[in-house]
């Protein structure tokens, strides 16, 4: 490869770490029902928390995710993103 591949390949991948880091608080709000104040949107997390823990395996599939991904998830407090 030429360098100048290697530094868009360079740019790129880091352009994808900071998209990653300053989309994730919209990603989490984008799923959440609007015109939930703060307590309502603590509730939502703590019943989806909640309920990623009783999925089956077949389900965590379907939505793309690890059975520790799922625990880790679910075991999070329901403040924090």
């Amino acid at each position: 490869m030429s360098s100048l591949s290697d530094v868009r390949l360079t740019l790129h991948s880091q352009e994808l770490v900071a998209g990653q880091i300053n989309g994730a608080r919209e990603a989490v709000m984008r799923n959440v029902p609007s015109g939930l104040g703060r307590w309502g949107l603590f509730w939502h997390r703590l019943h989806t928390r909640k309920a990623l823990l009783e999925l089956t395996p077949q389900q965590l599939k379907d939505v793309g995710l690890s059975r520790e991904q799922a625990r880790e998830e679910g075991l999070k407090a329901f403040w924090r993103l």
